[in-house]
């Protein structure tokens, strides 16, 4: 891992958000809260906050840092389903990371609910596809 020992503790914040592509039919139902698996939006918000904090156990050289809040937003679109992640922490480096983790696993977490609506007569997903993962902002508060 880098060193950081010289580092000052400040305020750190980072925004992340990415997007899955889903059929119309699907997005119906996880409107309707008709996913077999159970809510969606519910659960996806749990497996962000969750991943946030799993963050250095699953990138090799993380630090672990004491997050001070983790805020997961997930809209429902026309064409499929925004996830944004919001962390906070007072430490000695960012937590972009933990934003873009909490990101990601909450849209893994809602294909795996809605795979079984997304799959064609072939057991493909020619339509499902998670896109524009990305850090939205960073903030570093002296």
């Amino acid at each position: 891992m880098v060193d950081i020992s010289n580092k000052e503790v400040v305020l750190r914040e980072a925004v992340a958000e990415g997007f899955i592509k889903l059929r119309p039919e699907t997005l119906q139902l996880v409107r309707e809260g008709k996913i077999e698996k159970g809510d969606v939006i519910t659960i996806a918000k749990t497996a962000g906050i969750l991943a946030a904090k799993r963050t250095p156990d699953l990138l090799p050289l993380c630090h672990p840092i004491p997050l001070e809040k983790v805020e997961i937003e997930v809209l429902v679109e026309n064409e499929g389903i925004r996830v944004r992640a919001r962390v906070m922490a007072h430490y000695k480096t960012g937590v972009e990371m933990e934003a873009l983790t909490s990101v990601s696993v909450a849209l893994l977490t809602i294909w795996d609910m809605v795979k079984k609506y997304e799959k064609d007569e072939r057991g493909q997903y020619p339509s499902t596809a998670i896109t524009d993962v990305k850090v939205v902002s960073k903030l570093k508060i002296s």
